[in-house]
């Protein structure tokens, strides 16, 4: 059987499924979404936000890139958080990486990748401005890791300086920013940074919007 034929087979089983328990699933769930949750991922197929939340179809708004940045000049990212935040009014937005990200170790080294370059270029970054902290450590495996959390940390700030969560907490709208480390290994995952609603952004990333 060819391999994409498996995919099909198992949603017309899924469907059957989902009917059986619930004759009604399909047309609630073609009615609206209303989802709490926006995750901005990992593309890495290791990393289902589904899967390792428990969630179900409707109750999670997903993006997902090499890395899980958050950039500001990204269209496809900002588009998908303006609607989550605007119309959505969804109430947590997760960062969520995970330790073994093939693109943050890539960023470690000096390889030409070719078109990568450009997006990696984003997590080089981090690692620059991190450099004394990381590179006093002393394994390759500890720095990678704390790469992949600090990482996090830059992108979960990155969102705060956009105009869109801004403008949300301006207008006391309960928006949290949450940055998490998914283990490969383990199957935890692991809070690294919480922005709750109106924390104070840093300088000239804050908006004025009286």
């Amino acid at each position: 059987m060819e391999l994409y034929k498996r995919l099909l087979l198992a949603n017309k089983a899924w469907a059957a499924e989902r009917l059986e328990l619930d004759e009604d699933y399909f047309n609630r769930l073609a009615a609206s979404q209303k989802p709490d949750f926006l995750w901005i991922g990992c593309s890495d197929s290791r990393v289902p936000a589904d899967e390792l939340t428990g969630t179900h179809p409707g109750e999670m708004f997903v993006h997902r890139n090499v890395a899980n940045l958050v950039v500001h000049t990204d269209i496809n990212m900002l588009s998908v958080l303006q609607y989550a935040v605007e119309v959505l009014k969804v109430k947590h937005i997760l960062v969520v990486g995970h330790y073994g990200c093939g693109g943050v170790k890539a960023s470690m080294g000096n390889q030409d990748l070719g078109l990568i370059n450009k997006w990696l270029r984003n997590i080089k970054d981090v690692y620059d401005k991190h450099s004394l902290e990381l590179d006093a450590i002393q394994h390759e495996k500890p720095r990678f890791d704390r790469l992949v959390e600090l990482n996090i940390i830059e992108q979960v700030k990155n969102l705060s300086k956009t105009t869109i969560v801004q403008k949300a907490w301006h207008n006391g709208e309960q928006v949290h920013l949450h940055g998490w480390v998914f283990g490969l290994h383990d199957g935890i995952i692991k809070p690294i940074i919480e922005m709750p609603p109106g924390t104070k952004v840093e300088g000239v990333y804050q908006y004025d919007f009286e």
